[in-house]
């Protein structure tokens, strides 16, 4: 009889935990964006190489404190992928990171798909956000956008505790 009262109270900590770490990991850390409605969505000029905004609609985002490439977005534009590649850098290795499947109007998935058949377009949003994190920022030709953090050439190195290669920045003390 003891054995059983041993494994049952295994079994329902074990249950307890398991959904305690899928509410942290799904649920918990993530925190609802307030737009400022003029400068959420950003992309870097081919003219100044600065961020600069552009127009927007409908636009949600998430993000945790927990990572920096946890920064999730959608928004729809008028603008056509046309003028958008004459006027913003483009970026030439776009992965959307998935988002959590309550945050439903960001499918990686079909992001991804829209990337690799030309459907959508991938600009820099801004260069090193966070050291090592570029803002990357997707138009589909249909006019929704999507906005992640993705980690760059000079932050999977750094991170990985090797030398700064000789074209990324100085990172930050602590890092």
């Amino acid at each position: 009889m003891t054995g059983k009262l041993i494994a049952g109270f295994i079994v329902i900590t074990a249950l307890a935990a398991g959904v305690a770490m899928y509410y942290l990991q799904v649920y918990a850390y993530y925190d609802e964006v307030t737009a400022s409605g003029t400068d959420d969505v950003q992309i870097t000029s081919l003219a100044s190489g600065q961020p600069e905004p552009i127009v927007y609609d409908d636009f949600q985002a998430i993000d945790s404190d927990s990572s920096p490439i946890r920064f999730r977005a959608c928004f729809t534009t008028g603008h056509s992928q046309a003028m958008l590649t004459e006027t913003f850098q483009t970026y030439a290795q776009p992965e959307p990171l998935v988002a959590p499947g309550w945050f439903d109007c960001f499918d990686a998935k079909e992001l991804g798909r829209a990337l690799e058949n030309g459907s959508a377009l991938a600009f820099m949003g801004q260069e090193n956000y966070r050291y090592g994190i570029d803002r990357i920022v997707a138009v589909m030709d249909d006019g929704r956008g999507y906005v992640w953090h993705q980690i760059n050439h000079c932050g999977e190195v750094v991170f990985n505790g090797e030398p700064v290669p000789a074209d990324c920045p100085t990172p930050p003390e602590g890092h």
